[in-house]
């Protein structure tokens, strides 16, 4: 990918949703809920303060994130859906 955020904003792919239950039950699309988690692709500097400190990020890219429901802005990139949103917006990220 070669698009860069600007600022403290991140490009995130979500994860895939689950279409079938561990019961084996399988939903439509209409009923599933997007997921709230996905992995970082694309991060930017950070955050530039008033007194002009940059803030650097804590995410980083690869890194699988939750971040809140309706958060962000849908975009699409070379045929692929994409979250933009604020480093604010995550709530943590996964580990390993």
């Amino acid at each position: 990918m070669n698009y860069k955020p600007l600022q403290n904003r991140v490009i995130i792919k979500r994860l895939e949703e689950k279409k079938q239950t561990s019961s084996g039950i399988i939903i439509v699309d209409r009923a599933l809920e997007k997921p709230d988690s996905g992995t970082v692709v694309a991060i930017g500097p950070g955050k530039l303060t008033s007194a002009g400190i940059l803030i650097p990020m804590t995410v980083e890219e690869f890194n699988i994130v939750i971040f809140n429901k309706g958060a962000g802005s849908e975009i699409k990139l070379d045929g692929q859906d994409y979250l933009v949103m604020r480093e604010d917006d995550i709530i943590g990220i996964v580990e390993p």
